[in-house]
């Protein structure tokens, strides 16, 4: 496809170089998945000894561990994916290479909607393109959908908890320094309720691979106003609300 932007320039071959299925051997690993952004949600799992580490992911940065637990008598895989679309992509592509089939994510994610109170949960069923990753995977287009089905599943576990949430629209970007205000009316305007940096990428990773995908945000910081409002997001209080958060991921990992 020609294009005037290298980002638009979409290759749908199914083979790239490095293939994740060529360079990468299936372990004996779950295939349902938790994903949280919260390392410190990962390391009280290890401390309650509660996980076992069977792998690691491999980066210049140093080793993602791969760790196994189980919750009743079902076994779940658990990894800190990183932030950002492209650390998070190649996380899952590597974890499906591994054998995991089945993933939910769960992070914090900004307020585009004020009306939005701090801790609460927010299920995406599309997300807003306007990071580089999820280009690489699917043809253009201004959004990327979830699946449905994950979607109602979410919202069953949701509610059999008795947990208020809203399902809607968000924004992935790729540069957190950049929410302009003119780009975040732009977002508001089509329906935005948050701002992160991972779900359009996990959404397209899915979609290519075939496999299934949810997540759970939970709003933190609002940068709908003038001015950026940090909601003190990083108080005990919040801290906690991240296992709770986890805790709601794992069960609806169980019911996909």
């Amino acid at each position: 496809m020609n294009a005037e932007f290298p980002i638009l320039e979409f290759d749908g071959a199914r083979e790239a170089i490095i293939e994740p299925a060529r360079v990468i051997k299936p372990i004996a690993i779950p295939e349902r998945c938790v994903l949280p952004i919260y390392f410190r949600v990962i390391q009280r799992l290890a401390a309650a000894s509660r996980s076992t580490q069977i792998a690691d992911i491999k980066t210049a940065m140093g080793p993602i561990p791969v760790y196994t637990m189980m919750h009743g008598d079902i076994p779940l895989t658990v990894v800190n994916p990183g932030i950002s679309a492209p650390l998070a992509a190649g996380v899952m592509e590597e974890l499906i290479a591994f054998g995991c089939r089945k993933f939910i994510a769960c992070g914090s994610a900004g307020v585009l909607d004020r009306s939005l109170a701090s801790g609460t949960v927010v299920v995406p069923s599309a997300a807003v393109r306007d990071e580089g990753t999820s280009y690489h995977y699917l043809k253009p287009s201004r959004e990327v959908s979830a699946d449905p089905r994950v979607v109602q599943i979410i919202e069953a576990t949701l509610r059999s908890r008795g947990v208020a949430h809203r399902v809607g629209k968000t924004w992935t970007t790729d540069a957190f320094y950049r929410e302009t205000p003119k780009r975040i009316s732009r977002r508001k305007a089509e329906g935005c309720l948050t701002v992160e940096m991972e779900c359009a990428a996990f959404l397209a990773v899915a979609q290519f691979r075939g496999v299934a995908f949810g997540q759970l945000l939970a709003t933190a910081d609002d940068v709908s106003g003038d001015e950026w409002d940090t909601r003190d997001w990083n108080t005990h209080e919040h801290v906690e609300f991240s296992d709770k958060l986890f805790w709601l991921a794992v069960e609806a990992c169980l019911a996909l």
